[in-house]
Formats: structure tokens, sequence, C-alpha cells
């Protein structure tokens, strides 16, 4: 049997408006409010409005044998609420089905957990308090910012939070001879693991509109087909796990209405369903699908799913974002000890990974990506930005 796991990523930065040098020391809020609530608008009508609909009455009409789960940021759900309320209602009656499980990260999307342990742990513990208050959800399952991943960080959240699942990408170089459809452990063995199965979860995210593809179009039937056909690498009868971890953006906003997208998800439950070898399941759903006992597996260096690569170079490649995330973490000990609570809010929006990304210098392919997300002309411009925003703030303590 597979069993298929949705993971959605939602969420949304607080950008950083245009913040010159003689903007420091005068007050003023480094934030784009009305970027941040034209593309918060955008997004809501063009994607989260009509997937969560579309979703909600599959979970219905499949009566809880459709099953999908989200990791919604502190941030994106703070923006729910400035700029579109209406998806914060629509995502609680996703949560009220109970065919939704929600995950755990840092609340801020933050790379705290490369630079400040503590403040990665208050992140996660704000996120986690969220979560229960707004969906009534107490999450087990785990996935870092950006699925950026080692060693050192399930032992961390084991023993300071007591998940018991925790999600991340399917690295070639660190699976080997190894398949991502098997569910692993970490090497204590204290937590199950689920990887991403990257080459099918791409597929829908980035290659379902492009033309100029092999296999375009991707038709419900082919891709039914090949997680179909996944089944036959196992013969001793265990459970597989495709996990199929994106953006949430994906349905509406990357792969545009007109491109079928939604056609596609409309009609892949019954498909797959109707095989009778595919199911849906949330990744907490491994602990008690997992009918044999599950390998240990060691990421000695940390992964993400960014770019190519697959590690932290979507954020820490250059000397821009090197030296705009060693700046923050230098300050943000000296906002705690301020103890003030608006400039540690302040603070905090700038940790966010996504000011580091649209740092990036990368070429190609992946500078393409870089690019399209980002609200600046250039990294230059948006290191300017981002520094004078940050000497804005360490001069207001």
């Amino acid at each position: 049997m597979i069993n298929i796991v949705f993971y959605f990523q939602v969420h949304q930065p607080f950008r950083i408006r245009n913040f010159s040098v003689l903007d420091i020391g005068k007050g003023l809020d480094p934030f784009d409010d009305k970027l941040n609530k034209e593309v918060m608008r955008k997004v809501a009508e063009k994607c989260y409005l009509p997937t969560n609909k579309l979703l909600l009455e599959l979970i219905e009409k499949f009566e809880g044998k459709f099953k999908i789960a989200y990791s919604i940021t502190g941030t994106a759900i703070e923006q729910f609420k400035m700029y579109a309320p209406e998806v914060l209602y629509s995502f609680r009656d996703l949560a009220k089905t109970n065919c939704v499980e929600f995950l755990s990260e840092t609340y801020y999307h933050s790379l705290a957990f490369l630079y400040d342990k503590e403040e990665f742990l208050e992140q996660v513990r704000m996120h986690r308090k969220t979560i229960q208050e707004e969906f009534g959800f107490s999450p087990i399952t785990f996935r870092n910012t950006e699925l950026i991943y080692q060693d050192t960080l399930s032992d961390i959240i084991w023993e300071e939070e007591g998940f018991k699942v925790i999600i991340t990408e399917g690295v070639d170089r660190i699976l080997d001879w190894r398949s991502p459809l098997y569910a692993y452990m970490n090497p204590n063995k204290t937590m199950h693991m689920l990887l991403k199965y990257y080459s099918l979860s791409d597929d829908i995210a980035f290659r379902f509109s492009n033309k100029g593809w092999v296999e375009y179009p991707l038709t419900v039937d082919k891709f039914v087909k090949w997680v179909d056909d996944l089944n036959m690498v196992e013969k001793g009868k265990k459970n597989l796990f495709l996990n199929l971890f994106m953006d949430y953006e994906t349905f509406g906003e990357h792969q545009w209405e007109e491109t079928g997208i939604f056609e596609f998800v409309k009609h892949l439950p019954q498909k797959a369903l109707k095989t009778k070898r595919i199911e849906f399941s949330w990744p907490s759903d491994v602990l008690q699908k997992a009918n044999y006992k599950p390998e240990s597996i060691s990421f000695p260096e940390p992964v993400s799913w960014a770019d190519m690569e697959r590690d932290l170079s979507a954020w820490k490649e250059n000397d821009l974002q090197n030296n705009a995330l060693e700046a923050f973490y230098e300050i943000l000990p000296k906002v705690k000890a301020s103890g003030s609570v608006e400039l540690l809010e302040k603070a905090r929006k700038l940790s966010t990974s996504d000011h580091y990304y649209y740092m990036s210098t990368k070429y190609f392919q992946d500078g393409d990506v870089h690019k399209y997300f980002s609200p600046y002309s250039s990294p230059e411009n948006a290191y300017r930005n981002f520094m004078n925003a940050l000497t804005d703030l360490e001069e207001s303590l």
C-alpha cells in the first residue's frame, strides 16, 4: 500500500519597504503595509480561498479518506487577520473536518535554528500555541523553516518539545541507495522521519504548466499510474509513503487556474482511491502505518528543499546574506534585553528567511526563482533596505 502524504507550506513574510539611510531614526515602520496587503489579497483570491474551498469539498465527498497537512506560519496568520480574515475562517472550516493535520515550525519562518537555540525554541513554542488557539490542534509533527534539517535538530525538538515526527527533503546525497518512499528514524531513534519525494512533488509544483516538459500535459490518469507503479518496488508488503511536499501557492498562484491545476486536484483523489492500492495519510499517520522497524538515517550536514543544491546556499551563499544574518543575530539579544515587546516583534519579523533569500546572487534557473519571489530590483537593493531597517532598530534601543 502506498500512502500519499500531501503537505502544504502556507507562508507570507512582512516585506520591508524602500527604507533609505535618511529614514533611520525617524520612527517609521520599516514594513510595507501597502505591498503586504496587495500580495495577500491577490494570493487569497487566486490560491487560498479557491483551493481551501475545493479541498473542503473533496474531504466531505470522500468522508475521511482524503487527508492533507499544512504548516501555516505565524506571519501568515497575522496577515490573514489584517488583510484577509475570510482566509483564516476557511482554514478553520478545514480544521473542523478532522481530516487536516497542522504541523509546527518557527512562528516567524526564521533561520534561528542555525544561530540561536533559545530563540528557535521560543518561536517553536509561539507557533505551537498559535495553532492550538486558532485551529484547536496540538501538533506532534515538526518541520523546520524551508525543510532545513540536520541530526541535532531532531534531538533538540524531541528533548525540548516532545515532537514525534519530522519531515525534510529526500536529498539524494544523503539517501544514497535508499528510497524516500520508506519511513526512517533519526540516529537516536527517537523520531520518525518522512522525506520529500521531490521528483513527483516538483512535477506538480514546478513542471505542471511547462509546455516544454516531455511529460506535458500532466493528466490525473498519468500521475496516478506513476504513483501506482511505485507499489512495484516493495515486495515485502511494507507500507510506503509518497511525500508530496510543496508551497500552497502552487495552486492558482504559481500554477494559474488556466493551466488546469484545480481540475487536476479535483479528480486526483477519486482516481487514486479507485486503485485500492493508494491511500491518503497525514505525516503523523506514519506512527501507526509504518508496519516495519524503520531504519535510522543520518544528516550530518544541514539540508533544505531549496534550489538545486538543497543546502543552505539559498540564504548563506554570499557576503551580503552572511553579513545580514550575523548582524541580525548580534543585535537580537540586545533587543530582548531592552524588554520592549514592540521592538522584539519588529526584530523577529526581520528574522524571516525570505529577507535573506532575496539577497541571493545565484544565476540560471535558481536565480530566476529568487527573482520571481523578490519584491526588490536587485539583491543589493534587498540588502540595503534590510540593513537600514536593522540599523533603525538598533538606534531605537
